[in-house]
């Protein structure tokens, strides 16, 4: 798929709601942006540690997506997350995610995210292959 055709996916959805903007989506790694905005934050201008991992999760999710055979879907079935710092408000963050294992049934995404050149959280994810039913 193009670009705007995965960015489309997202419409009506929570990656919407998020902001996840898509800049690449290939089967070796997937890049978004998303701007931290105050009705993301858990406390007046430190963005939730919960949007940042939704976000690590659609990038994870993507990444999957973008490997999957005809007809499979996917789930998350195990996220693990680092947070060393918090980005501000008005600064994009920047995620980019990559395969650390593609098996039959799973795959291991991590999602590096920063926001102004400095590193906010590390996300490696595992993801279920749903394979379609006969």
């Amino acid at each position: 798929m193009k670009l705007e055709q995965w960015q489309a996916t997202t419409r009506g959805l929570f990656p919407e709601s998020l902001g996840v903007r898509l800049t690449e989506v290939t089967a070796e790694r997937v890049r978004a942006e998303m701007d931290p905005r105050e009705d993301l934050c858990t406390i007046p201008g430190r963005i939730h540690g919960g949007a940042l991992m939704a976000f690590a999760d659609t990038l994870g999710a993507y990444g999957t997506a973008a490997n999957l055979p005809a007809g499979a879907g996917t789930t998350t079935i195990e996220s693990k997350t680092n947070f060393f710092g918090s980005p501000k408000l008005g600064v994009p963050i920047c995620g980019v995610s990559t395969p650390l294992h593609r098996g039959r049934s799973t795959m291991v995404w991590q999602t590096r995210i920063e926001s102004d050149g400095r590193l906010v959280a590390l996300v490696t994810q595992t993801q279920m292959i749903l394979r379609p039913r006969d």
